[in-house]
């Protein structure tokens, strides 16, 4: 468990702002579960989605996103596992393979979430992207409530990882517009060759 509480160059906890922000976040709180609903109402919620919004500035590292504001579902992912750890409560990376369409036609693409592992009930997958017409994900353990329902072709990478998947890193690095990350969304098939111990679906 140790690994999914570990700072990274993405996960920079120790930023000065995240450090502070991770313990405003945990004032009061009595539990685990009160700390994580906290951090994820917020990262949900006042960060924005880059791609609702068309964001220019495409961010990675958790600092970054908390900087400007804004981030992918996978840069935000990587945000909410820095202030969750920050707090000491275990937060992997999770993914699914959805259609893409609202972006681009005829494209699936990965999608960026979190497992939080919760005392009282184990790992919990939460979706911080940010809700709009059509999204409510929500946080109220034991039930999962994501911001989308799988549908024909759309399935969950079966893996709770510890780091964020390279693809990922390398595509919110490599491409900065908003036009440029739309034409070059990672997808599973790229996630396969960079983890050579991805399960089958």
């Amino acid at each position: 468990m140790t690994k999914f509480l570990e700072e990274t160059n993405i996960i920079d906890y120790s930023n000065q702002k995240i450090q502070k922000l991770s313990k405003s976040l945990s004032t009061d709180c009595k539990t685990d579960i009160e700390i994580a609903k906290n951090c994820f109402e917020y990262v949900r919620d006042n960060i924005n989605h880059s791609g609702d919004y068309k964001a220019d500035n495409t961010t990675c590292k958790a600092s970054d996103v908390l900087k400007y504001k804004t981030g992918w579902c996978y840069a935000k992912s990587h945000l909410l596992a820095s202030l969750l750890r920050a707090n000491n409560i275990p937060t992997g990376f999770c993914y699914q393979r959805l259609s893409c369409s609202e972006y681009k036609k005829d494209i699936y693409c990965l999608h960026g979430l979190n497992a939080i592992y919760l005392k009282d009930y184990g790992w919990y997958k939460v979706d911080s992207r940010g809700n709009k017409e059509g999204v409510d994900a929500q946080f109220n353990p034991p039930i999962e409530k994501l911001a989308f329902e799988l549908e024909e072709n759309e399935f969950n990478l079966p893996k709770i990882y510890e780091n964020p998947l390279e693809i990922v890193i390398q595509t919110l690095e490599k491409f900065k517009t908003y036009d440029e990350i739309i034409n070059n969304f990672p997808d599973v098939e790229l996630a396969e060759t960079d983890n050579k111990t991805l399960e089958e679906k």
